[in-house]
């Protein structure tokens, strides 16, 4: 069984993303559990959303405390929540950021991967410029970082689950696809970027 935990910020679509992507891997033919934690319910408030996938039917219903990996939706809350709590050594932290951050020692013994899901969302006119919303970008860099759920089926649930703007968010889904770079296991050497699939000299 796979736990992630999904860290956002209200009216960023963040619970929505977990479902859409729980929805997009039970078309695939996995087996899904997706659930929200809400501290203060207000826009912008820390928010916390988690999905279960495994092979076979999931009876497990606690809190997931121990993830296998975390998708950050807003580098910010790098600040105030500690996002790597919980998470299995090795594990993967898929950031939305433009290039590594600065507190690197942050994700010492963790796997980075690195999506400017902002820029994309605000190019596709998804939420604004204090807050644009990122969750179809990060849907479509998950599915780069992890092989799965395929793009297909991830685009089939943004165009089922998404209240507006359908177009744009299956295109940010896509070009967040092309474009998420994966630093691998932070040590104390800086990493160096690469697009997935590329092929490194």
């Amino acid at each position: 069984m796979q736990e992630i935990r999904f860290h956002g910020r209200g009216g960023q679509g963040t619970v929505l993303a977990s479902i859409a992507l729980a929805k997009a891997f039970f078309q695939a033919g996995m087996w899904v559990q997706t659930f929200p934690v809400f501290g203060s319910e207000r826009r912008g408030a820390p928010v916390e959303a988690y999905l279960r996938l495994d092979t076979s039917k999931i009876y497990v219903r606690s809190n997931v405390y121990e993830p296998d990996h975390v998708v950050v939706q807003d580098a910010r809350l790098l600040q105030i929540v500690d996002v790597t709590k919980g998470l299995k050594p090795g594990g993967w932290i898929l950031l939305n950021s433009p290039d590594l951050p600065k507190n690197l020692e942050l994700f010492a013994g963790f796997k980075l991967a690195c999506v400017d899901a902002s820029r994309i969302a605000l190019e596709h006119d998804l939420g604004g410029k204090t807050q644009p919303i990122t969750n179809t970008s990060m849907m479509g860099a998950f599915a780069r970082l992890f092989g799965m759920p395929p793009l297909d089926t991830v685009t089939a649930a943004i165009e089922h689950e998404m209240p507006a703007k359908i177009a744009e968010n299956v295109a940010a889904a896509r070009a967040a696809y092309d474009e998420v770079r994966e630093f691998g296991l932070i040590g104390e050497a800086r990493p160096k970027a690469k697009v997935i699939g590329e092929v490194v000299s």
